[in-house]
């Protein structure tokens, strides 16, 4: 599976480089989360601007990313998605489980918004 990887301050920026995310990829990508779960990284934005197509074994991938980036009490946030890939996405209606964004700069706006409203948290608690 061909990637970006870019570790930011706040984040994990991952672009995929293929044009399908299919069993073969999703495989690599379920992979690829566990390494970044497993460095300690929780956020994660996805940049999906290069996926086409993809199937169920590949929104099957972005769960478990999902899942281990909750986990972490962190968030994984998909931004650029095809039109194909929206579709699908909204047909298995996950579109209500995951974080979806237009842009790189709106997903780096929610996460900088969920910092701050942690913190609020944090702060009530030790109050």
């Amino acid at each position: 599976m061909k990637y970006i990887l870019e570790t930011h301050d706040k984040f994990l920026f991952l672009k995929l480089k293929e044009p399908k995310l299919n069993a073969i990829e999703a495989l690599d990508l379920k992979s690829q989360f566990m390494v970044i779960h497993s460095d300690g990284h929780k956020n994660i934005i996805m940049d999906l601007s290069s996926v086409k197509f993809i199937d169920s074994s590949g929104l099957s991938s972005l769960l478990v990313g999902h899942r281990l980036c909750n986990y972490s009490q962190g968030s994984l946030i998909l931004t650029g998605l095809d039109e194909h890939v929206s579709k699908l996405v909204n047909i298995a209606q996950l579109n209500d489980v995951l974080t979806i964004v237009p842009t790189l700069k709106d997903a780096k706006e929610l996460l900088i918004k969920a910092a701050i409203e942690q913190e609020k948290q944090h702060q009530k608690t030790a109050e």
